[in-house]
C-alpha cells in the first residue's frame, strides 16, 4: 500500500515543496495541503498504517522524524523541534506516540 493510492502526486508535491525549508513543517497545514484532511475515516487510517511502519498500532518519535519521507523518498527529515512541536500537537493522552484516534483528530482539525 502506497500513500500515492489514497492522495494525489500532485497535492503530495506541493505539501513536499511547502516545507523544505527546516522548522517550515506545520502537521495541520501539511495535512490540508496534501487534501488529507478532506477523506474520509477509512482512507485517513489507511494512511496511518503506512506512517506506522513497525505496524504498533501507534506512530512514536523515529517514525515521526521520518513523516515527509513516506509521502516522498527525496523528503527532508523532520528536524528534532519540528518532531516535537507534531507529537505535543497530536499527542493528547501524555503517552509519547500517537495512535489512531489522536492522529485522526489531527488530520480532521486541519
Amino acid at each position: 500500500m502506497a500513500i500515492t493510492d489514497f492522495l494525489a502526486v500532485s497535492d503530495i508535491t506541493s505539501a513536499i515543496n511547502a516545507c523544505k525549508a527546516n522548522d517550515s513543517f506545520s502537521p495541520k497545514t501539511f495535512f490540508a495541503t496534501v487534501g488529507l484532511s478532506k477523506k474520509s475515516p477509512p482512507e485517513i487510517e489507511k494512511v496511518f498504517k503506512v506512517l506506522d511502519q513497525d505496524k504498533s498500532g501507534f506512530i512514536e518519535q523515529d517514525e515521526l522524524q521520518l513523516f515527509l519521507q513516506n509521502f516522498s523518498k527525496a523528503a527532508r527529515p523532520l528536524t528534532a523541534a519540528e518532531t516535537r512541536a507534531f507529537l505535543l500537537a497530536a499527542d493528547m493522552d501524555g503517552d509519547g506516540k500517537i495512535g489512531w484516534e489522536e492522529f485522526s483528530a489531527l488530520v480532521k482539525a486541519s
